[in-house]
């Protein structure tokens, strides 16, 4: 990996728009080198970008994400934010296994519709 990465090769990595890596530096999620306009990403923002990312994907809000984050800073061995961490994938695996049976229930009882209005259907010929 380069040394660092400019804004449009950040976004490229990543896959994400503008809007969106603008925005995660201004609540303060990334902190890139500023050279006037331009920014650059070093190997810390793009760690802090995959962190992110994982962090998005599994359902976590920006403001969780941000708060561990700043747990690394507070505790560079990484004690404090691993513990969070733990905590935060606790109570997510909970959410996440709750959604799972409501989708799971909504799945059922939509399988049971659509089988009895192809019957109804069926019959009707």
């Amino acid at each position: 990996m380069p040394d660092k990465l400019t804004f449009k090769e950040m976004c490229a990595r990543f896959d994400v728009t503008p809007r969106t890596l603008r925005h995660y530096e201004y609540i303060e999620l990334l902190f890139p080198e500023r050279d006037g306009r331009s920014r650059f990403y070093h190997p810390r923002e793009v760690a802090r970008m995959t962190l992110i990312m994982r962090g998005r994907k599994f359902g976590f809000s920006l403001e969780e994400i941000r708060q561990w984050l700043e747990l690394y800073d507070a505790d560079p061995e990484g004690r404090m934010q691993m513990e969070a961490w733990i905590k935060l994938a606790d109570g997510q695996l909970e959410e996440l296994a709750e959604r799972q049976r409501h989708l799971e229930a909504a799945i059922a009882e939509l399988s049971v519709l659509r089988d009895k209005v192809k019957a109804d259907l069926k019959g009707a010929s």
